[in-house]
């Protein structure tokens, strides 16, 4: 009997028609396991995950997989989006035992949730395609011959993991050795390295850092922006700037109906990986909302308001919230929903229109991803002028083809996100419909802390009227960053003062009492086997990281209150310059936090036509 269907997590419901008898997260599941002797086949993933779908068709969908994850393990699933703790402190446990994480996230746990093999995506059957990766049928069995023989190696193999996952934990948790050294010249010195990196990593030819695959990043962005207005650097300029052209002109931005997909598999920006984020798409609308403040050209504001206009039109309920994400796939395809071929493009705008349409995006008769195309602006300077129209032909004719899954969960974390990101483009455009966008999921969020004993306390997740588990660490830090946003655009009082109220209640539930720093989950949370302190800014900026950027600006906004947050930023930048050194360029946002505590007047100043608050102006 599978056990998801009475779930509202999506990723959860997609596998509630499984063979595999999944449980959900939960002591039920961990009891069945003690009672029967029997380890937990752990699985991770969420409902817009690729690999996700593929293994998931292979394996869980297949009924002689089930009939063994059944008969010798106690099966679990976990959306990761619903508990980031339980996949922080798994995907840790992966990249120790293995070197590498991702998703499908899989484990073997012993009942008391200690992990003793871990992997990603396993395919069905081993396969020569697929070298050193075993099948699906053969590790559960070798797993289980273990189990049987050799227990205690299994056991000791769980205890050194759970050891080395704390010892990291403490590690993390050190002090800060300024080795002589000011914090403030410590900073600076951070700053500096932090930039260096970035420039020897940029593609100068293509845009971005690294090769491939290229995230979007946006936050080593804002970093690079707020370095440059502060030091006029010109090389940092054409860093961003080529960055934002190429990607916007790539097929990583979606030309017809706005917003960015997750990354590009390769050096150019041109194919996807065809899923949008909204946490993605948030960051990126404060980077193209930046650069088109520094350097007004139209194209910027062009791309991030079309990226909110998709958000709006997409990725929002009938009750103000905003959506996780939209699938890679459709009807089992990669990006099938987002190519074309060339016929189809001629048959729906005619000989006259279509060829010139094809030439401008780039559409062939042997196409450019799996024999058809990715519509995208590489090799292109100007836009045209006819594309308009045509564009949204087009569009109309997607939109009839084939369906596309939309994760419709309304997570707070990433709702703060897009509620600062549109607050942005409020600021930029003065355009009421983004900053009524940015308020109507705000006081979602609130209608819910209002219900709470102390009216601070958020939730994880709402879909369908029912809300999931009590906010970590970054719902509360993206809730306050969305907050202070809306204070910035319209220098309501109201909003500073909800901003302090919830830094306080995140300060106290999820701070440590023995030293600096930020837990993930709260006093009141699920006690697992790690409570990390996450201070990496991956594809989304660390918790700890968003609080040093808030504590900044409420030491700075909050006048008669900011002492407390001025001692407390003060503590956070500190301890942050810790592991910010491994390197710095793994830690942008807090080196954006770090730059704005170096310069506390960015945030009350008028910037390159962007206008921080004016504590004298009547309230909008």
């Amino acid at each position: 009997m599978n056990h998801l269907k009475n779930e509202t997590s999506p990723y959860l419901l997609q596998h509630a028609e499984n063979p595999v008898d999944w449980y959900p997260w939960g002591e039920p599941a961990f009891e069945k396991a003690r009672r029967e002797d029997k380890p937990v086949f752990l699985s991770i993933g969420y409902s817009t995950c690729h690999w996700c779908h593929v293994m998931a068709e292979e394996s869980f969908e297949d009924k002689e997989v089930a009939k063994k994850l059944n008969q010798y393990f106690v099966p679990v699933k976990v959306d990761r989006e619903e508990r980031p703790d339980i996949d922080a402190v798994y995907m840790t446990a992966c990249q120790m035992m293995t070197g590498s994480g991702g998703w499908p996230l899989n484990l073997f746990l012993t009942a008391d949730g200690k992990p003793f093999f871990a992997g990603t995506y396993f395919p069905k059957l081993a396969s020569p395609a697929r070298p050193g990766m075993p099948g699906l049928l053969e590790l559960l069995d070798a797993i289980r011959t273990a189990w049987k023989s050799r227990r205690k190696e299994l056991l000791e193999v769980a205890g050194s993991v759970v050891q080395q996952i704390r010892r990291s934990e403490e590690r993390a948790g050190a002090p800060c050795d300024l080795d002589g050294e000011t914090l403030v010249e410590q900073g600076r010195r951070l700053v500096e390295q932090g930039v260096k990196e970035l420039k020897q990593s940029f593609d100068p030819q293509y845009g971005g850092f690294g090769m491939a695959p290229k995230f979007p990043a946006g936050h080593n962005l804002l970093f690079l922006m707020e370095y440059y207005q502060q030091t006029g650097d010109r090389e940092i300029l054409e860093i961003i700037e080529k960055t934002l052209t190429q990607m916007q002109k790539g097929g990583i931005f979606d030309h017809l109906g706005g917003g960015f997909c997750r990354y590009s598999t390769d050096r150019f920006f041109l194919a996807p990986h065809f899923e949008k984020m909204l946490y993605d798409n948030a960051l990126l609308i404060v980077c193209y909302g930046q650069a088109w403040a520094l350097t007004k050209k139209k194209y910027y504001l062009d791309a991030a308001e079309r990226t909110g206009g998709w958000i709006l039109r997409e990725m929002r309920g009938g009750n103000g919230g905003f959506y996780s994400a939209q699938d890679a796939d459709s009807q089992g395809e990669e990006g099938r929903f987002y190519t074309f071929t060339r016929r189809e493009i001629l048959e729906q705008l005619g000989k006259n229109d279509g060829p010139e349409f094809c030439s401008h995006y780039g559409v062939t008769e042997d196409g450019n991803f799996e024999g058809k195309n990715i519509l995208h602006l590489l090799g292109h300077e100007n836009p045209w002028e006819g594309e308009t129209c045509l564009r949204e032909k087009v569009f109309q004719y997607r939109k009839k083809r084939y369906p596309l899954h939309t994760d419709d969960k309304i997570l707070v974390a990433w709702n703060g996100m897009a509620i600062w990101a549109f607050s942005w483009l409020f600021r930029l455009t003065e355009d009421k419909k983004w900053l009524k966008a940015a308020e109507d999921s705000c006081r979602l969020i609130l209608k819910q802390a209002d219900r709470s004993p102390d009216l601070t306390t958020l939730f994880v997740s709402l879909r369908k009227e029912k809300y999931s588990g009590t906010g970590f660490l970054d719902d509360y830090a993206w809730f306050v960053c969305g907050l202070l946003g809306l204070y910035e655009a319209t220098s309501k009082r109201d909003w500073l003062e909800k901003a302090m109220r919830f830094q306080r209640k995140a300060m106290k539930e999820f701070g440590d009492p023995d030293g600096p720093g930020y837990f993930l989950a709260g006093k009141n949370g699920e006690q697992l086997a790690a409570n990390p302190k996450e201070v990496y800014d991956g594809a989304i900026p660390s918790g700890n990281s968003v609080m040093a950027y808030n504590l900044t600006a409420l030491a700075c906004y909050s006048r008669e209150d900011s002492r407390p947050f001025a001692e407390e930023a003060k503590k956070q930048i500190a301890w942050l310059s810790s592991p910010g050194q491994n390197p710095p360029s793994s830690h942008t946002f807090f080196l954006l936090a770090l730059c704005r505590w170096l310069n506390p007047a960015v945030f009350t100043s008028c910037r390159n036509g962007v206008c921080a608050p004016d504590f004298e102006k009547e309230e909008l």
